[in-house]
């Protein structure tokens, strides 16, 4: 066999395994400062991504300057997954176990504070915050990190990827990682695009796992509501990527050594550049929360500890074969450039070690509105059980790595398959099959919609283009005339309406004023919603619980209709409600609200808003009441009953 590994790692190299493959690279690695650095010149190239690489999308973060790393390949080998096995060192590394930097009670206390301060104050759905397991060794780096490799290869199942990388730098800390990560976070290849939710966590009992534990976990509400949240905020960056829109499929149960998750499947076309996409998606939902942009800023304020390369991705460049030409056609690589696939796994589930022998195993917890804070503890814990127990850091116990094949057990198909009657139709079918059948009644309007950070505007957009208007989208702070476009939407953020003090909910409140005022159609959602609400007059406050990741079925104007709910505060109808304030009350807004007096929506000449996000993925009658406001704000005939 040609391949010492022992060799390779010291000559900077990569290995990394999917399904009975495993691959070596021999690589010289170099740091720039932007994905879109990354070097694409005709070879592979591995990125180790970072956290603190979110800057770029204007996100705040911990910046601890960890390096974007890029291994450029010179030297490529594959070989079964047995022989990699067979050359790799079997006696476990000797480690010392610290236990996790954050104790129990302090972490539980953490998650308690993001419940009621984030969560409850409207910061917004999800939240995923870390802590770490550390240990110390004094093993050579190279003998460490293939000893831990060949453990996680024997002993943890379900990957997505096994991997280790070995990346030494002229200057700083040499870069040592080695994990089995369960998430896809971004593939491209042949212009398709895909992305892989994975969230809701099953934790095995020691026993091994059992029929009657994984039904009951996929009929528990938290672990249901947490994956749509997910799936949501994904379907967010699918929308950005791919002009017509990405598709849902699945679920799918994924079964890991120590527990098991559900997941979905992304999919769509696009054409941009794999790094710019990378861009694009930093970082996914299932490690940070939703929506993206507050998340990371929930997440600096609850932890005190840089994430380095925690929840970052390793990102696998490979060239693909050039495309062939249509007669008479440019050729498509005529300007020399080539095209490259994207295989970008999720940094989770992972062992670093530093340069002092130190180790460290990070794992987080997503929190929602129902989650328990001694849950999510041992949520944690189980997280980092498989790479902690196959490195030998915490004791294997009895138990088997895995004692029944959960997917054929009966009754588990027919439970994940009941998820998808949650689901809008629109998100889930190719979206040709949903088109309304009189969509060119809406076809040519020039409709501005306005993100105020949360990346739910990319759906709303995508849906608005699916009935026929053109969209653009600009951010709240931007500097665009309000006037210009025959529509205006206002989207939907995290915070608190009534604070007038916070200036994206000062920025809400001046352009209704200013479109209501020249008589243009406006459209507000969510939190424009509750904007203009309090303008009428009517009443805002904190709803008893948040209504974050809901699928709730209420009244809007007459019609039930089945709609995604990601708010924390609510109008509120009274006896005294839009009795004075503003231009808005003149408009003589009609209300729809549910039975406990929260209001769903408002329609006036040529205004409408509405609480619900019809574009969630949990609206299975989004689109029908998207279409409906459209119309009235725009004064297009509603259409027949018989034609739709």
């Amino acid at each position: 066999m040609s391949w010492p590994p022992t060799e390779r790692f010291r000559s900077r190299s990569c290995a990394a395994r999917a399904a009975s493959r495993s691959r070596c690279w021999s690589a010289t690695s170099s740091d720039v400062d932007l994905l879109g650095d990354i070097p694409l010149d005709g070879a592979p190239v591995l990125a180790v991504v970072p956290f603190r690489q979110a800057v770029e999308r204007g996100f705040t973060v911990h910046d601890d300057g960890a390096p974007l790393r890029c291994l450029v390949v010179r030297e490529s080998e594959r070989v079964s997954l047995a022989d990699a096995i067979a050359v790799l060192p079997s006696e476990p590394v000797a480690a010392e176990p610290l236990g996790f930097d954050i104790p129990d009670d302090e972490y539980a206390g953490i998650v308690r504070r993001v419940i009621d301060d984030e969560i409850g104050q409207g910061a917004g759905a999800n939240f995923v915050v870390m802590r770490r397991f550390e240990a110390r060794t004094s093993s050579a780096p190279v003998l460490t990190l293939t000893s831990w490799f060949r453990a996680l290869l024997t002993h943890e199942v379900g990957s997505y990827w096994t991997f280790a990388v070995h990346a030494p730098a002229s200057d700083g800390e040499t870069l040592s990682l080695a994990g089995a990560t369960p998430e896809r976070h971004l593939t491209l290849h042949d212009g398709v695009a895909r992305m892989n939710p994975i969230s809701g966590t099953y934790r095995h009992p020691a026993t091994g796992p059992t029929r009657d534990g994984v039904l009951e976990f996929l009929r528990d509400t938290k672990e249901n509501e947490e994956l749509f949240m997910v799936v949501d905020e994904e379907m967010k960056m699918m929308s950005a990527l791919c002009p017509d829109g990405g598709r849902i499929v699945g679920p799918y149960l994924k079964q890991m050594a120590r527990l098991s998750h559900t997941e979905y499947l992304l999919e769509g076309r696009t054409d941009l550049d794999p790094r710019e996409a990378l861009r694009q998606t930093m970082f996914a939902p299932t490690v940070t929360g939703s929506p993206m942009e507050n998340a990371c800023t929930v997440i600096t304020r609850h932890e005190s500890r840089p994430r380095g390369y925690y929840s970052g991705f390793l990102a696998l460049f490979e060239p693909e074969e050039p495309a062939v030409a249509e007669p008479g056609s440019a050729d498509p690589s005529a300007d020399g450039s080539a095209s490259y696939s994207l295989d970008a796994p999720i940094l989770i589930r992972t062992a670093y070690l530093h340069d002092d022998g130190r180790v460290s195993v990070p794992a987080g917890a997503t929190l929602v509105r129902h989650s328990v804070p001694e849950h999510e503890v041992a949520e944690t814990r189980a997280k980092a059980s498989g790479v902690l127990t196959s490195l030998g850091l915490v004791p294997r116990g009895a138990g088997p790595d895995v004692a029944v094949d959960l997917n054929a057990q009966p009754g588990v198909a027919e439970a994940l398959a009941a998820r998808n009657s949650q689901l809008a139709e629109f998100w889930v079918r190719p979206q040709d099959a949903v088109r309304t059948a009189t969509a060119t009644a809406l076809t040519g309007p020039n409709v501005l919609i306005v993100d105020h950070e949360d990346q739910f505007t990319t759906m709303l957009a995508h849906q608005l283009r699916h009935l026929g208007m053109n969209t653009r989208m600009v951010r709240w702070d931007a500097d665009f005339d309000v006037l210009a476009d025959d529509l205006v939407v206002l989207g939907p953020g995290p915070g608190d309406p009534r604070d007038q003090e916070d200036p994206r909910i000062a920025s809400i409140a001046r352009r209704i004023h200013e479109r209501v005022a020249a008589g243009l159609p406006l459209l507000a959602v969510c939190l424009s919603h509750q904007v203009l609400a309090g303008l009428a007059g009517f009443p805002i406050r904190a709803l008893p619980a948040p209504r974050q990741g809901v699928r709730l079925a209420a009244e809007v104007f007459g019609s039930m209709a089945a709609v995604g709910y990601y708010n924390t505060f609510g109008a509120h109808v009274t006896t005294t409600s839009a009795a004075d304030g503003g231009p808005v009350p003149r408009l003589a807004l009609e209300p729809s609200f549910d039975a406990d007096g929260v209001l769903t929506a408002l329609r006036g000449p040529r205004v409408a808003s509405v609480q619900g996000h019809l574009e969630s993925v949990l609206s299975s009658d989004g689109l029908t009441v998207l279409d409906a406001l459209t119309r009235h704000v725009l004064g297009v005939p509603a259409e027949s009953t018989a034609a739709r």
